[in-house]
């Protein structure tokens, strides 16, 4: 009997990939996105049982909502994928509250909401994989917000993990390097930030230039890997990095 996979962030990259993977396979996939047009898109191009609910994760109010939407057709979740993240450099003297706010809002509060709409539609058996970011343990210039809410959600889901032993639902970080998406346009961040981003990096010995960067739908096979898991077998973290093929 397929799983029913909820995947947060869906319209694009990553969380689409999976989306189209486990739909694919034969999987009930609910696409959470906070612009309903890009989620729903993507579960009219996969049919079948594919639903796309409109879902702010930095809103707790909007992810109640969700997931009483997906209630309503769902009531049990099998996996449920935290993958939907701000990502924009930045220095701290020069970020705004907006920027400030809506990463530690989306990237750390987005999956807590989550988890705790979640939980209580989940048994023993189900899964909960945050994806998480390299940049937690690399040198990277300007990225000091993204990089404590990335720690921040590895930290409480090492916590999360145990919370939740007694009940058979396990936990997993999915710490992820760099990847990219066929067609996907470039990020619409400031050029002079962006700039300073990319040779600030390039002075610490990460060099965007050189760098392998992996395929969003390669990457998927990882996340498959962790949800067929043998009952008896949990784990807690996986990096995933890129390697010149």
């Amino acid at each position: 009997m397929g799983k029913t996979i909820v995947i947060t962030g869906a319209g694009v990259g990553l969380g689409r990939a999976l989306a189209r993977r486990f739909a694919k396979e034969g999987e009930t996939v609910i696409l959470l996105g906070r612009t309903l047009s890009k989620v729903q898109a993507v579960a009219d191009e996969l049919g079948g049982n594919a639903m796309a609910v409109a879902c702010d994760v930095a809103s707790a109010d909007s992810v109640r909502a969700a997931f009483a939407t997906i209630a309503e057709k769902h009531p049990k979740i099998d996996v449920l994928i935290n993958n939907a993240a701000v990502y924009e450099p930045f220095t701290v003297a020069e970020a705004t509250d907006e920027q400030i706010d809506g990463i530690i809002a989306t990237n750390l509060n987005g999956p807590i909401y989550c988890c705790r709409s979640a939980i209580p539609m989940m048994e023993k058996g189900a899964q909960i994989i945050n994806v998480s970011s390299e940049s937690v343990n690399l040198p990277f210039v300007m990225l000091s917000l993204y990089q404590c809410s990335k720690a921040g959600l590895e930290r409480f889901s090492e916590t999360l993990e145990a919370e939740l032993e007694p009940s058979g639902i396990r936990v997993t970080v999915l710490r992820a390097g760099p990847m990219y998406e066929e067609g996907k346009s470039s990020p619409a961040w400031d050029q002079d930030a962006a700039m300073r981003f990319y040779t600030g990096s390039a002075a610490n010995g990460i060099d965007m230039r050189k760098r392998a960067v992996s395929n969003t739908t390669t990457v998927t096979e990882v996340f498959r890997s962790l949800i067929d898991l043998p009952p008896d077998v949990k784990v807690l973290h996986v990096t995933v990095g890129s390697r010149h093929p």
